[in-house]
C-alpha cells in the first residue's frame, strides 16, 4: 500500500493540476500518458516537476543603473533576479 505525501487538498483540482502536468510534460517533449508513467527516467518526470516549478513561481529581472562611485562620470548596471514565492 503506497502512502502519497503529494495529497491534493482540494479534490475538484485534481483535473486541473493533471491538466497542468501534461501541458508542461508537452513543453518540454516528455509524453505523459493518462495513469502509471513508471517507464520514464528520473531526468524526464524531473524536468516535467521542474517546469512546472518554473511556471509557477515566475523570475523576474530588472535593470537598474547607477553612478559608478570609482570612476567619475560613469555609470554601472546592475542586474536584479527577484523569485516570487506562492
Amino acid at each position: 500500500m503506497a502512502n502519497r505525501s503529494n495529497k491534493i487538498n482540494i479534490p475538484e483540482a485534481r483535473a486541473a493540476m493533471d491538466k497542468f502536468k501534461m501541458e508542461s510534460a508537452s513543453e518540454v517533449g516528455v509524453n505523459l500518458k493518462q495513469g502509471y508513467n513508471g517507464d520514464l527516467t528520473s531526468r524526464q518526470a524531473g524536468s516535467v516537476g521542474g517546469q512546472m516549478v518554473k511556471k509557477m513561481t515566475p523570475t523576474r529581472t530588472f535593470l537598474v543603473s547607477r553612478q559608478n562611485r570609482a570612476a567619475n562620470g560613469h555609470a554601472t548596471q546592475i542586474r536584479y533576479i527577484a523569485s516570487l514565492g506562492v
